[in-house]
């Protein structure tokens, strides 16, 4: 389940950039797009990777959670939502930091 909704965050991501690259209204719309895009994709692909781990899935879901709330405020903005979105936008910055720092000291070497 973690895996295909992993997937499904990639192909996003990629539509996202694409879209960013060749059809967005405005150069701020398509850096956001390129932005949210990049970190989407970066984190679905970790997640894909880190999936199947023994004791990932909670770390996992953060990480997926925190990618999804930061590009898709940004991917709203892009579209004409208000930019008060933005405000919102750190909060998934800080879930994608958390779900990696979870995995640090989950699977980091034991001194």
């Amino acid at each position: 389940m973690i895996a295909s909704l992993a997937a499904i965050s990639a192909a996003i991501a990629i539509g996202a950039a694409a879209f960013g690259a060749h059809g967005a209204p405005s150069a701020q719309a398509a850096e956001w797009l390129r932005t949210g895009g990049m970190y989407q994709l970066v984190h679905a692909v970790a997640v894909f990777a880190l999936a199947g781990m023994p004791g990932s899935r909670a770390p996992v879901i953060v990480m997926l959670i925190g990618s999804l709330i930061f590009a898709v405020t940004l991917y709203l903005m892009a579209f004409g939502a208000p930019r008060w979105l933005g405000a919102i936008t750190p909060i998934g910055g800080v879930l994608m930091i958390a779900g990696w720092l979870w995995v640090a000291v989950r699977y980091g070497a034991k001194v």
